[in-house]
């Protein structure tokens, strides 16, 4: 999952930034509001967490301008103004939640999976496609009952390729939601995951669920694809 944090208090945002990627979220880091706009057009984000006293743009018309533009991305509006007034503002603008600082992480952490899940139309906290099920909340993963185990690149990959199971990704789209904007790796990167990936989820089982779609990407879903690797 991409997060986009917007905090100009540079040390909060790098904590936050360091306790979400501990998550095993991808993260970015926006300091204003424009900046965070910028963001926001440039790659697709599961959420943003977004304060609302910033230079340039504050976070209010930061959400305004987003939402005028269609811009449907979940936003946290994570704050010190605290009045019901404040809450009810930023809600009505387009904010998907708002909480208080100072907050406590293990709450952020619940808000992000709650918002996410209604934006994506999941009720509950796990993704799951055949005898494949990830759980959100414990990040764990099973397949036939059998406990996998991933490293926190690999997780973030299936929790993207079972958001988004039955649909063909490009290999740039996969790698614009799970690596860092400042990726600098291998180009064939999305290719070496999903191989590793590919060992741990596919192998040893009668059905395949990841398939390759050639010149295109890859896709999660049940049964064989036609071309495949």
């Amino acid at each position: 999952m991409r997060i986009l944090i917007v905090e100009d208090d540079r040390d909060l945002n790098k904590i936050i930034s360091k306790k979400l990627k501990a998550e095993g979220f991808t993260v970015e880091s926006a300091y204003d509001g424009q900046e965070a706009l910028d963001y926001l057009e440039l790659l697709p984000y599961d959420l943003a967490i977004m304060d609302i006293m910033m230079p340039k743009s504050d976070g209010l018309e930061t959400i305004r301008h987003l939402r005028a533009e269609g811009n449907l991305t979940p936003v946290i509006l994570l704050t010190a103004r605290d009045t019901v007034q404040d809450k009810v503002d930023g809600l009505n603008i387009g904010a998907n939640d708002y909480l208080v600082k100072p907050f406590s992480f293990d709450e952020l952490i619940a808000r992000i999976h709650a918002v996410t899940r209604t934006a994506a139309g999941n009720p509950g906290n796990t993704y799951s496609l055949a005898d494949l099920t990830l759980d959100v909340k414990t990040h764990t993963v099973t397949r036939g009952g059998r406990e996998i185990t991933l490293t926190a690149k690999e997780y973030s990959l299936l929790e993207f390729l079972l958001r988004n199971k039955n649909q063909v990704l490009s290999r740039q789209k996969i790698e614009d939601n799970v690596w860092n904007f400042d990726y600098g790796g291998g180009t064939n990167i999305v290719d070496v995951y999903i191989k590793y990936l590919r060992k741990k989820i596919d192998e040893g089982f009668p059905v395949r669920l990841i398939h390759t779609v050639r010149g295109v990407g890859y896709i999660l879903k049940e049964g064989e694809a036609k071309e495949n690797n």
